[in-house]
């Protein structure tokens, strides 16, 4: 099991570039931004991580997602990095593929690409989504990207996407594609990761369900899925329950701001990190 940091890159916090370079420089092995284009004003969708309570500012304060990852990639060489998550369903997926594409390829093949719908149903309908029909639409975007990173000349045809014979280059330096993380953990959510999904990245929310959801993916599953859990606490005893059951990646969310407090905060995991290995 490897281990990683999630992080919201806001336009007031830590440089992306220069988290980057402490993570690879802390030996940390991955990095993930998460993505909100914009926050509508309305607040109408409860916020899923605590429906009763106010909205952290970094929602409605990150740079543009693939801006930021590419600023991590060229402060690095070894570090992974990718979206924690992308919100593929308010995306075009001919740009979103050439963007996924290019930073795979400029980071020498180091982008990891999760995807989900969100949670915000107004921030979805403004960019012309309906919210009633965003996981059909999220698996057909996901496929016509695949298409387009493996295709010489891509086409797909699709409820929601349809385009006739395109080129679109770079490809990916990963091959066939960087891999697909499947994010989520709502009730249909194994049925996306076993369609088009290379990893499920749930988050972790202290509920022992988790495990059960893990083996009934391994027992469904018909390749190899690897396991990355967002949100993981800085806990060893939650780590040592991680690596038992097969989990690939552990990633720490740290605070968006300062580097002082984000370097408070991977201190904290590191430890945890430490006390986990026994190194």
């Amino acid at each position: 099991m490897d281990f990683g940091v999630g992080y919201f890159p806001t336009h007031d916090g830590m440089n992306p570039g220069a988290l980057a370079g402490m993570l690879e420089d802390h030996g940390q092995d991955a990095l993930l931004f998460a993505e909100h284009t914009h926050i509508p004003a309305s607040r109408e969708s409860p916020w899923s991580e605590d429906p009763g309570a106010d909205l952290p500012r970094k929602y409605w304060h990150t740079y543009d997602l693939f801006v930021a990852l590419t600023a991590a990639a060229m402060a690095t060489t070894k570090l992974r990095v990718g979206s924690g998550i992308c919100l593929v369903v308010e995306r075009d997926p001919i740009i979103t593929a050439k963007e996924v594409a290019s930073v795979d390829h400029l980071s020498g093949g180091r982008m990891e690409f999760g995807v989900g719908a969100g949670w915000n149903r107004e921030e979805m309908r403004n960019h012309g989504t309906d919210p009633r029909t965003r996981m059909a639409l999220m698996r057909e975007r996901v496929e016509a990207m695949k298409a387009i990173w493996t295709q010489d000349e891509a086409s797909y045809s699709g409820e929601y996407v349809n385009f006739e014979r395109i080129w679109s280059y770079p490809k990916p330096a990963q091959r066939p594609h960087p891999p697909v993380l499947v994010g989520g953990d709502g009730p249909t959510v194994l049925d996306r990761v076993l369609a088009f999904g290379d990893a499920w990245m749930p988050n972790w929310r202290g509920d022992d369900t988790l495990f059960d959801r893990i083996n009934e993916l391994r027992a469904r599953a018909d390749r190899h899925i690897e396991v990355q859990i967002l949100s993981a606490p800085p806990d060893p005893a939650v780590l040592e329950r991680f690596e038992r059951a097969g989990v690939r990646r552990a990633l720490h969310w740290v605070p968006s701001g300062p580097a002082g407090p984000v370097q408070q905060s991977l201190e904290v995991w590191e430890d945890a990190i430490l006390q986990f290995t026994g190194g």
